[in-house]
């Protein structure tokens, strides 16, 4: 098994970072390669899984030892694959994901590409409880403590979007990058968001 790979950030592709090291260029795919952007042409550590199929062996990358365990957790959820898995990680952090599950909040999960209600139900079920993480209790408490100021402000400017036409699982889909902004304003989400929703 592959742990990680310590070389020089050598290409970028739409899927893969390509790392070499004594000599050897290892494609290794990632949720999302462009994190890895400012690091081409120098020595970057990411962390890997080493996927064996029948008729392949792939090896996937991540920035750190949560990303890469979280992967890992889910793919053991029944009818979930990798092109799931690295979709999950794409479009959310860990410690949003593990809040989602310990609080069964199917919307949320719902949000991630080619996940159903049934898919949804079906995480939460495998992994409610079982996640490895020490972000559990803090997450629980930032979330009660944040009903105020940031979620005053987040809720305006998810109204204001739907105002605008965007349907509900375009807005899912960007939440949680939302969910991370630092404002007490409306207004800095509202021009965060139609940015997101434009690429």
């Amino acid at each position: 098994m592959i742990a990680y790979i310590n070389g020089e950030v050598a290409e970028i592709t739409d899927q893969a970072v390509i790392l070499e090291t004594n000599g050897l260029g290892y494609e290794v795919i990632c949720p999302n390669p462009y994190r890895f952007q400012a690091q081409v042409g120098q020595k970057q550590k990411i962390y890997t899984y080493h996927h064996v199929r029948e008729d392949a062996q792939i090896l996937f990358g991540f920035q750190n030892q949560d990303e890469k365990a979280l992967f890992a957790q889910i793919l053991n959820v029944s009818g979930i694959g990798p092109k799931g898995a690295l979709a999950v990680l794409a479009t959310t952090s860990v410690k949003d994901f593990v809040v989602a599950i310990e609080q069964e909040d199917e919307k949320f999960l719902t949000s991630f590409p080619g996940v159903g209600k049934k898919t949804a139900r079906q995480m939460i079920l495998d992994l409610k409880g079982k996640l490895p993480f020490d972000y559990q209790a803090e997450n629980m408490m930032q979330q009660d403590e944040g009903s105020s100021g940031n979620n005053q402000a987040l809720t305006e400017a998810i109204e204001a979007l739907k105002a605008l036409g965007y349907s509900e699982k375009e807005i899912n889909h960007i939440k949680p990058m939302l969910s991370k902004e630092q404002s007490d304003t409306a207004d800095t989400y509202i021009r965060k968001g139609l940015a997101l929703l434009m690429k």
